[in-house]
């Protein structure tokens, strides 16, 4: 049986949002269980003020699972993966248009160390500033993804998709 993916969809978005939606159709296409956590009730708090139920949504999924789950997150999605990712294993992390903080938060984004991660940014976000995320991946020599997109990527889903296939073998092959 393969790993569990578990797809964390943005600030007043939901489960049901563009992005992991195709892409949590993509992993059941090839075998993979998915989970989409909803987070409506913890974006109710306003976006500083959801990190933190969020995270403690997301470690609860993840606790209850058998083996570490790849994290697939977008904007506040992929800052919580990041977040969640130090102090619960996971199998890796897809995170788009990550921010590098939340205003009113505490925190800056971070993840563990040791995880294989990719993250894919657009080159016209206005939301998440690319120097950023530019800057934290050069500090951790991470792979980035920058693409001729904004925010939402919603062109680059194409590009995004063949990335998570990627992905998803070489998490397969490690296993």
């Amino acid at each position: 049986m393969r790993g569990q993916i578990i797809l964390s969809h943005g600030s007043d978005s939901s489960p049901d949002a563009t992005k992991v939606s195709a892409l949590a159709a993509l992993a059941a296409s090839l075998g993979w269980p998915t989970q989409r956590p909803d987070y409506g009730t913890d974006d109710a708090r306003g976006h500083a003020g959801s990190v933190a139920p969020r995270i403690a949504r997301l470690r609860a999924t993840i606790e209850a699972l058998d083996a570490p789950p790849l994290l697939v997150g977008s904007s506040m999605g992929a800052f919580v993966s990041g977040l969640v990712s130090l102090d619960v294993p996971v199998a890796g992390l897809l995170l788009l248009a990550t921010p590098s903080e939340i205003p009113g938060y505490a925190r800056a984004f971070d993840l563990r160390r040791d995880v294989p991660t990719l993250l894919i940014h657009g080159w016209r976000d206005n939301v998440c500033p690319l120097p950023s995320v530019q800057a934290f991946a050069a500090q951790r020599r991470l792979s980035l993804l920058v693409l001729d997109d904004d925010h939402r990527l919603g062109a680059s889903m194409h590009m995004i998709a063949a990335q998570f296939r990627h992905m998803l073998d070489q998490v397969a092959a490690s296993a």
